[in-house]
């Protein structure tokens, strides 16, 4: 039984405009490989509310998918042990 979903995440600044793109990609491979995706919504550069590790902007981006319920894990894992991805937020979406 498969089940909407939404990730948020911020990507640090400091790194350059191709490794944000990379990472972007990556992050939407790993989704597409086990999910359905149904929209991304690439925010683009914004200012934080407060720093984090230093930084005071970040690279936002919103996919709305559908999968199984143990995706979600496997994303917090993977986004968690990550590199330049500043934060992160996986919810169901109520239909």
């Amino acid at each position: 039984m498969s089940r909407k979903y939404e990730l948020l995440y911020a990507l640090s600044t400091a790194i350059s405009d191709d490794a944000i793109e990379t990472l972007n990609q990556k992050i939407q491979d790993l989704i597409s490989s086990q999910a359905k995706i149904d929209k991304v919504d690439v925010w683009g550069r914004r200012r934080l509310a407060y720093e984090i590790n230093d930084e005071t902007e970040g690279y936002f981006v919103l996919i709305n998918f559908e999968s199984e319920p143990d995706f979600p894990l496997e994303i917090n894992r993977v986004l968690k042990i990550t590199d330049n991805v500043l934060r992160y937020l996986v919810t169901t979406v109520k239909e």
